[in-house]
């Protein structure tokens, strides 16, 4: 997929560039596999903003993505490929032989007319589903499953990937784009090829309106701050941190500080830590 660039017209156009999107077949979703999706504007159920800098931005319908790809036997055409507003990666709608559709994440080089199909003994094939267990070693896979049968959740985004090392026992081991290597159960369901779309990250926003679009509203430095909003205000003029470190507006360590908690013990699948 080709980028765009405009000429510097006017100053939110100077640098300003945007995805080509040729390889989109249509450009309206099936209704059946929408739902409405609400605005919550950071806020919780008693109106108070627990996220910062969100609000706004244009209405989007959410497409049902299936992440599962549980549906064994049945081999399924691909009618579209399609834009999604709630994710970079682009999605394919699969008409399936006994007539149910779903979309699916659109993997690079699938196209329209082409056959897919899930489970065990499907083909090694852009755009097929199999358990890890019956991938071979080298083979390069997205949308990958932790836990059997809960969906994928991991390799989800616009030119993701992850790569299967080898086995052990009844583990299998992949390793993430993060250079991190872990096991993962061999029953758990991963699709081959890499996600598309691999360009997404090479646009440049160009103005503030095109985030505004987007529903993230500015961000305001804790150093113009008052003492009593955030750690960093206060002081006579431009005044340093004055701390060790940079903090939150939570008094939290903003740099290097560790947040993951390991409630369910997947420390000990990590084979090796992701790069520094």
């Amino acid at each position: 997929m080709a980028i765009r660039k405009y000429k510097p017209t006017t100053n939110g156009r100077r640098g300003m560039s945007t995805l080509m999107n040729e390889e989109l077949t249509n450009s309206r979703p099936t209704k059946s596999l929408l739902k409405t999706k609400s605005k919550t504007g950071g806020r919780n159920n008693q109106g108070k903003l627990t996220v910062r800098h969100i609000g706004g931005g244009a209405k989007r319908k959410y497409r049902v993505i299936d992440f599962k790809r549980n549906k064994f036997g049945v081999t399924g055409k691909v009618a579209t490929i399609e834009y999604d507003p709630n994710r970079n990666a682009n999605i394919a709608l699969i008409n399936y032989r006994d007539g149910e559709k779903r979309y699916i994440i659109a993997p690079k080089g699938l196209q329209v007319g082409m056959i897919i199909e899930n489970g065990p003994e499907s083909d090694i094939k852009v755009g097929n589903a199999l358990p890890l267990q019956n991938i071979p070693v080298g083979t390069v896979i997205h949308n990958i499953e932790l836990n059997p049968g809960a969906g994928a959740s991991l390799c989800r985004s616009a030119g993701a990937s992850a790569q299967i090392l080898g086995r052990d026992g009844k583990y299998v081991m992949v390793r993430l784009q993060s250079g991190e290597t872990r096991k993962i159960l061999g029953t758990c369901m991963a699709t081959i090829g890499v996600v598309g779309n691999e360009d997404y990250e090479l646009v440049n926003i160009g103005k503030a309106g095109r985030t505004r679009h987007m529903g993230i509203r500015p961000t305001n430095r804790g150093s113009v701050m008052n003492p009593n909003d955030h750690p960093h205000g206060g002081g006579e003029g431009r005044a340093p941190v004055g701390r060790k470190s940079p903090m939150t507006p939570w008094g939290k360590p903003a740099l290097g500080y560790k947040t993951r908690k390991n409630k369910k013990a997947s420390d000990k699948l990590i084979v090796s830590r992701r790069k520094k």
